[in-house]
């Protein structure tokens, strides 16, 4: 039987915060208030750290200290810009191969997102967002196009993103401009509106994210315990 050492564990512990969205990028990692939650030295927890950082996850600076890392800036920007101009086009591309019954489930998607919202779980959000939108592209009948969105998709999950773990008042103003494309593709509008909608519904995303990374790119943070700020 495996034990885990204590910065295994420490490991662990922050890792799986991070996936989760409870450590947001820009987040704080306070060696002393990790150590007590796992009562252990605040050893294994820099070991920790130090691994966490050579993986990219984690950044640390000298008087600032340690905190989970942003998510790069540039490539998230180019994956977002290039989602939202490929899944637009397959989303309207898919408009006239989508019949009530794929408009109903996106519906209950929408709702359970809708729900969800009260007890937010940012991680959740994100996985039933990918399953809405992909009800409303699936059907695009142009593969070199879908190929892309799922490329597109696939870079984000990469990136880490789950960017309602940090914007989280942006979940609320998606889930109403999901209901706009819905009624969009319901009433039969323009496909090129249809686009347009889907488009703008991404990069008002992209804006939300962009503004937190601008906001949280300089903290000003509180003064720092000893073993901390010595910390290589």
């Amino acid at each position: 039987m495996n034990v885990e050492s204590k910065s295994q564990q420490a490991y662990r512990f922050i890792r799986d915060r991070i996936d989760d969205g409870r450590y947001v990028p820009g987040y704080r990692l306070v060696l002393g208030q990790i150590a007590g939650e796992l009562e252990v030295s605040v050893v294994p927890v820099r070991e920790a750290i130090r691994r966490l950082e050579a993986e990219g996850l984690v950044t640390f600076e000298r008087n600032v200290g340690a905190q989970v890392a942003l998510i790069k800036e540039t490539e998230y920007l180019h994956t977002m810009q290039t989602l939202s101009i490929v899944e637009g086009a397959a989303t309207a591309l898919s408009a006239p191969y989508l019949m009530p019954e794929h408009l109903r489930r996106a519906r209950e998607i929408n709702e359970r997102m809708r729900r969800s919202l009260d007890d937010f779980d940012p991680h959740r959000f994100t996985e039933l967002n990918l399953e809405f939108h992909a009800v409303l592209f699936e059907e695009c009948p142009n593969p070199h196009i879908l190929d892309l969105v799922h490329r597109g998709w696939n870079r984000m999950r990469m990136l880490r993103d789950s960017s309602f773990s940090f914007v989280p008042g942006r979940a609320r103003e998606s889930v109403a401009e999901h209901e706009r494309i819905l009624d969009l593709l319901e009433r039969g509008a323009d496909p090129l509106e249809i686009e347009l909608a889907a488009r703008s519904h991404r990069t008002a995303t992209l804006d939300a994210m962009l503004a937190y990374q601008a906001k949280h790119k300089h903290p000003h943070p509180e003064p720092l315990a000893a073993t901390e700020s010595r910390m290589p």
